[in-house]
Parts: C-alpha cells; sequence; structure tokens
C-alpha cells in the first residue's frame, strides 16, 4: 500500500513538472523596448561664422609718469598696484620756489600796467595840445613809443606768469590717464627732476585691453571678402580647469604689411575689460567673427563617428529606427561641423544615447531642435551677433 501511495505522488510530480515545462514552451519572447533618444531636424540655413586664433594682450595706455620740474618729492598720494582715475594727485613736489616764480612775476606785471596807465595819461594830455600846435610833435610820439614799449612789456610778463602757472602746476602730478598704477620709483626726500625727467612711476589702463593675434594673409584675404561689418565683433577667451573667462569686443585694426618671416599679419581686438579680469601679456583665444550671410547644413560636432569607411552619424529613419548615414564634412569649429553631403533638410540627427546606438535598432526619438540645435547652442554661448 505504501508502496503505489510513492508512485501516485510521483507521477503526480512528473506530470506537473512537464505541465509547466510546456507552459513556458508556449509562452512568447519578451519584446526588447525601442531606445529613449533625442533628436535635432536640420536645416540649411545661415550660421554666424567664427574663427579662432591665439594672441596675447596688451594695454591700450601705457604711461610713464615723470617729473618736469626740479624739486624734492614731498608727498605720494597713491599705493603701489592701485588703480587710479584720469586727473588724481599722485606726487606733490616742492612749490615754494614755483611760487616765489609765479609772485615775482604778478609783481613785475602789475609795475608796468602802473608804468602803462602814466603813459596813456600822456599821450592822452599831449595828443590835443599837439593837435592845437600847442606842444611838439616830437614829445607826443616819444610819450606813444613809451606807451607801446610797455604794452609789449606787459605781453611778456603775461607770457611769464603763464610759465610760471605751468611750472608751478608741474609740481603737482597728476594721474594722465585712468587705469592701474605700478610701485612708486622714488621716495619722498629725494630730489627729482635734477637734469633729467625723473621716471616716478607707470600707469596702464587695461578698459579697454588691446588683443593681437597673428591670422595668416590667406585668412586675413577671406576675412576681407566675406565679412559682413566694417568692425567685426570678437571676443577672447581664457581657458582654465574649472572656468573659462570671456570678454567682448570688436576688432579695430589690421597691419598694412606681411609678416616675411611667418606670413601672417598682425592684427587687433579691442576689449571691455571693465572689472579688469585680464592683465596685459595674458595668453588668450581671440574669436573673430566673419560673416552671417552664407547658408550651411550644420551638425554638432560629439555626434559624429569615423571607421575606416569614412565620417558617418544616426539619424532617425521613416520607421524610427537609427540609420547610418555617411558624410562629409566642410567647416568647423568648437560649436558646429558643416555638412557638405551625406544629408538633406529635415533628417532627424541622433545627438543622445550614442555608445548604445547601432544600425537599424528601434528608437523612440524626441524633438530637441529648440534647445540643441545649432541655433540654440549659439544663442547659449552668445554667438549670435547684435544688429
Amino acid at each position: 500500500m505504501k508502496t503505489k501511495t510513492i508512485g501516485v505522488i510521483l507521477l503526480s510530480t512528473i506530470f506537473f513538472f512537464c505541465a509547466c515545462s510546456e507552459e513556458k514552451q508556449t509562452q512568447a519572447p519578451t519584446k526588447i523596448p525601442p531606445l529613449s533618444v533625442n533628436t535635432v531636424t536640420v536645416k540649411k540655413e545661415t550660421i554666424p561664422i567664427w574663427k579662432s586664433y591665439t594672441g596675447t594682450t596688451k594695454a591700450s595706455s601705457d604711461q610713464e609718469i615723470r617729473a618736469r620740474v626740479t624739486g624734492t618729492l614731498k608727498e605720494i598720494f597713491f599705493e603701489d598696484g592701485q588703480s587710479v582715475t584720469k586727473g588724481q594727485k599722485l606726487f606733490l613736489i616742492e612749490q615754494d620756489l614755483y611760487k616765489s616764480a609765479l609772485d615775482s612775476a604778478i609783481a613785475k606785471k602789475q609795475q608796468d600796467e602802473a608804468s602803462l596807465k602814466l603813459a596813456d595819461a600822456d599821450v592822452a594830455r599831449y595828443a590835443p595840445l599837439v593837435k592845437d600846435g600847442l606842444a611838439p610833435r616830437a614829445t607826443l610820439e616819444q610819450y606813444q613809443a613809451q606807451q607801446a614799449g610797455l604794452k609789449a612789456v606787459i605781453a611778456g610778463d603775461i607770457a611769464q606768469i603763464n610759465k610760471a602757472e605751468l611750472e608751478l602746476s608741474y609740481t603737482t602730478v597728476l594721474a594722465p590717464i585712468s587705469g592701474k598704477v605700478s610701485s612708486r620709483k622714488v621716495d619722498v626726500g629725494n630730489l627729482v627732476g635734477q637734469g633729467e625727467a625723473t621716471l616716478l612711476t607707470t600707469i596702464m589702463s587695461v578698459d579697454p585691453i588691446y588683443a593681437y593675434f597673428s591670422p595668416s594673409q590667406h585668412d586675413v584675404r577671406m576675412f576681407e571678402k566675406y565679412k559682413s561689418k566694417e568692425k567685426p565683433d570678437a571676443f577672447i577667451e581664457i581657458r582654465g580647469e574649472h572656468d573659462t573667462v570671456r570678454l567682448d569686443g570688436f576688432i579695430d585694426f589690421s597691419n598694412n604689411e606681411v609678416d616675411s618671416l611667418t606670413s601672417t599679419i598682425t592684427m587687433r581686438a579691442t576689449i571691455s575689460n571693465k572689472d579688469a579680469k585680464v592683465l596685459p601679456g595674458t595668453f588668450v583665444y581671440v574669436n573673430l567673427f566673419i560673416t552671417d550671410e552664407y547658408e550651411f547644413l550644420m551638425i554638432p560636432p560629439e555626434v559624429i563617428f569615423a571607421d575606416q569607411l569614412g565620417s558617418y552619424i544616426y539619424v532617425v529613419d521613416k520607421e524610427s529606427k537609427a540609420k547610418r548615414v555617411n558624410i562629409e564634412t566642410g567647416y568647423s569649429s568648437k560649436y558646429y561641423v558643416d555638412v557638405s553631403s551625406g544629408l538633406k533638410d529635415g533628417d532627424r540627427v541622433i545627438v543622445s544615447a550614442l555608445v548604445k546606438i547601432r544600425d537599424s535598432m528601434e528608437v523612440d526619438p524626441k524633438d530637441v531642435t529648440d534647445t540643441h540645435g545649432i541655433k540654440a547652442v549659439l544663442e547659449k554661448n552668445r554667438l549670435i551677433p547684435k544688429e
């Protein structure tokens, strides 16, 4: 009896597992969901074209402050390295000698004016007498000559006063420009201006600041041919480990000769530098706007692959599948690449999940042209020139 029971149990177990196995075999395989991807819809359109060069900054004005009169330096009114404004007082040279010279010149003029007043009276008194024949003309002419001579002397007195005032003004040394002052070259108590225009300090103006760079003569010809502004937009970048400093400006100078050693032409960008973020002598990248009057079909550079067959990208076809498209490229920059063949208006280029994409893979596309298209990228990076 026990043996029969065990057999029944074994038979039931075998039947159960066989049934489960058959049920599993009849279930359909699980379908892999399509891969979610972002796309940008491309089209041929006008795109701002920029060109990047390396360059070096230079102060827009570099002034040497020198003593223009002789004397002992009495006071210094700034701290080394301080920012100063145009007209700000920097140094004071002893004034006693120059005040005395001015006072003497003023007194001399007053004395000569008194003499002229007397001469005027003599001429006024003798003129009617001579007219009536009551006094000799020679006497009147003497008084008139004396009058003219005194007027000439007074003119000289005025010139001497002006000179004395000018020399006195030189004892107060003012900043000729706004900028950053260097360290003082002379201390209080030293004699300055004795036989030479003693250097007191220097001032550099860094707002605006100049950025000099040297494109090839071929690039300059291209730039002159296609530029759409008389003073094209430009900006400089200082690229650091954690951030990038960007300052905007414009191109206002191109040299009139080619460097025979490098076949380059020196150009200059004038850059707004209100907060003095960039100092003279800094290595920078100069970005030059060329034109926005020509149409291109542009895509982001990071979506391009390459293999032995050449460059290619992935697009979404009509069946919502990823499709490899071989392309040929032209002009490129940090933000875009011109596709000269392989794409057409309306193609949806895949811009995300690129490491997972395979040809003919089913995808679920989401259009992000408004936020990740070329125009959106340019606006985000302030590469759309102002009108």
